[in-house]
């Protein structure tokens, strides 16, 4: 029984309401349902099991009316925190309350249950990680067994550049070799190749042997394969400041050469879709799809191929991680600064944080982690692929083909004979050692994809949660939370980037930084401290952000990481006060920052003279140094 809330309904004849409800606590919203149109009397029956590590004191259920300039407070109900510690289900019919405290409409009422159950008390964090665990239930992909996992640090690794690994049984540790691996790759496929990234650029060379005839570049390497009868599809974000009109190509403020890419590739049988973030259809207000539109990018980095397999048979490989295959993207662990701007880096320049030519250098160096999935887990990495080409395709956002339709261009594996398909996948037996299980997870929205579930009950059982008439894959954010939560002695991270959980900081807790990891981490820690076990936790972030470090976007960076670590130190050490430990421990002893850094003695071949007369580049010059860009999303437990 809920007011009419509709703008238009002077205007508009049986127009009223379209209500959704969001639930929030500490201010952060952790859960939304579909929009209802037109309904005063609207029925959700919508499940969510979302974890919470936030200091509050009421759960809030906010009734909101969706319109396209945004959306209208109707009421809300709020459920005490105090009542749910309980750990019983409190449910029944509650008053919608309007701003005043009063009922928004006589006989307004909300329909809800909700429990809350402590983690101490949910045995399945207590497993940890090992053979036994089973990996993270309820997500869109399922735990796969039998694989294997070829990891990669950096795009190269050099022979004899890292130590010697130590494995069980007496085995070594072979450090792979990313970029001439996937080069290999690329050139034994038969049937597809399949590539996403954040960018893509043709001119890029994965391989750079001295007089190796695969030294070629990435582009016509693909139109080779294409020509040869191989489909190869391309699928690149779509920087929106960079365009091509009348034979004029903007470059755009990311550099992603998105647009030299489809240009490089049209007329050619290779099939690219340039694809830009959608902030969705219908009730969504324009304000928040202009935002998704120009904020928000496509960040997927793969590479999926059909290899050999047993028998004269074809199977699915898929490359995951970090690396774009794009410019900068080529480094080894040296690092080099400035001995290779005219040799491994010739015509492959990139530094994004200051003005500087490859003449004078420093390059940016570039971290990152990588890896190869070969078994069952490679075909959803495959259909994720599906999904987003499937969608890409039905909006047929500038995109460059020879077929009639872009939905054609995908192959369909299962009438392949000669490729296997994921009940035929490799197995291989959980006694090898070097059998991998590997689940898929990801952040995405049924905006980029096609396919989710249109059923609620089944959306909340692969754990998708609502956004105003869309549904998001949250499973990385999951699996992040359970790591932290199984982890007993360490918790190792390397980042791009690491704020978050900004409900819980002292200041700026609006900004929308509501992702649970660092809260989770300290938490974490926290419980150890309390418990009088060690545990220590490792995070490995840049320096600075890409970009002017003067900027206000880089600042801004800075600021929400700073604000980040101070809530996280503060609730260490809150604890070490706790416990009676704040005399002999402090918050370092369990959490600790590091950044990295290069440095270059210079030798007779570097250009030290530069046309600037002071500023980064001559401080750069002079030190020899610069930091070591870790883009890497990697976490161990």
């Amino acid at each position: 029984n809920l007011p009419n809330m509709d703008r238009f309904r002077r205007y508009k004849k049986n127009s009223t309401s379209d209500p959704f409800v969001t639930v929030s606590i500490a201010g952060a919203k952790i859960g939304t349902t579909f929009v209802v149109d037109n309904d005063e009397n609207p029925v959700w029956k919508q499940h969510f099991y979302v974890p919470v590590a936030h200091h509050a004191k009421v759960v809030k259920f906010v009734v909101k009316d969706s319109d396209r300039f945004g959306a209208k407070f109707i009421g809300d109900v709020g459920i005490p925190t105090e009542e749910l510690c309980s750990g019983n289900t409190i449910e029944g019919l509650f008053p919608i309350l309007d701003s005043s405290r009063k009922p928004c409409k006589k006989g307004a009422v909300l329909s809800l249950a909700i429990q809350y159950t402590p983690v101490e008390m949910m045995k399945f964090y207590q497993m940890g990680v090992g053979n036994e665990c089973e990996g993270v239930p309820g997500t869109y992909f399922p735990l796969r067994k039998g694989g294997r996992v070829t990891l990669y640090q950096d795009a190269h690794v050099e022979d004899g550049t890292l130590p010697s690994v130590d494995l069980d049984g007496g085995m070594k540790y072979i450090h792979g070799k990313c970029w001439e691996d996937m080069s290999d790759a690329i050139r034994q496929a038969k049937n597809l190749i399949y590539i996403t990234g954040w960018s893509v650029y043709h001119s890029v060379r994965l391989v750079r042997r001295n007089n190796d005839p695969t030294n070629g570049t990435l582009g016509d390497l693909l139109k080779e394969r294409s020509q040869e009868g191989v489909r190869v599809l391309l699928l690149v974000w779509d920087d929106p400041t960079s365009r091509s009109f009348l034979g004029y190509r903007t470059r755009g403020y990311m550099k992603t050469s998105d647009e030299e890419t489809r240009h490089f590739f049209k007329n050619s049988s290779v099939q690219v879709i340039i694809c830009p973030r959608s902030g969705g259809r219908g009730l969504h207000s324009f304000v928040k799809k202009t935002e998704v539109q120009t904020i928000y990018t496509h960040h997927q980095k793969t590479v999926i191929v059909d290899a050999e397999a047993a028998q004269g048979r074809r199977k699915i490989v898929a490359f995951v991680g970090g690396i774009d295959v794009c410019k900068g993207r080529f480094d080894t662990p040296k690092h080099p600064l400035f001995t290779t701007l005219k040799t491994l880096h010739k015509d492959d320049f990139y530094n994004n944080c200051f003005g500087t030519t490859e003449d004078d250098g420093p390059r940016q160096p570039w971290h990152d982690l990588h890896s190869m999935i070969d078994g069952p887990a490679a075909y959803d990495v495959l259909a994720n692929f599906e999904q987003r080409w499937l969608k890409a395709s039905e909006k047929r956002h500038r995109i460059s083909i020879h077929r009639s339709s872009s939905e054609d261009a995908l192959l369909k594996i299962d009438k392949i004979p000669n490729i296997m398909g994921l009940s035929e996948a490799s197995f291989v037996d959980d006694n090898d050692p070097e059998s991998w299980h590997v689940q898929v997870f990801r952040s995405i929205d049924s905006t980029s994809v096609k396919g989710f579930p249109e059923d609620s009950k089944e959306a909340s059982a692969r754990n998708l949660q609502c956004g105003k008439n869309i549904l998001i894959d949250m499973s990385i954010h999951t699996a992040y939370v359970k790591a932290i939560r199984s982890a007993q002695h360490f918790i190792y991270i390397e980042n791009q980037y690491f704020f978050g959980s900004s409900f819980n900081w002292d200041s700026h807790k609006t900004v929308g930084a509501n992702n649970l990891i660092p809260m989770e981490i300290a938490l974490k820690i926290a419980n150890k401290i309390r418990a009088r076990e060690n545990f220590a936790a490792y995070i490995v972030i840049p320096m600075l952000p890409e970009g002017d470090p003067t900027g206000i976007v880089t600042q801004s960076i800075l600021q929400y990481q700073y604000k980040t670590m101070q809530m996280m130190y503060l609730t260490i050490y809150k604890a070490l006060v706790e416990a009676e430990l704040d005399g002999q421990y402090e918050p370092q002893d369990y959490l600790n920052f590091f950044c990295l850094g290069s440095r270059e003695v210079a030798d007779g071949n570097v250009n030290n003279n530069t046309k600037e007369e002071d500023g980064p580049q001559v401080e750069a010059l002079k030190s020899r140094r610069f930091m070591i860009y870790v883009h890497s999303k990697g976490m161990v437990v």
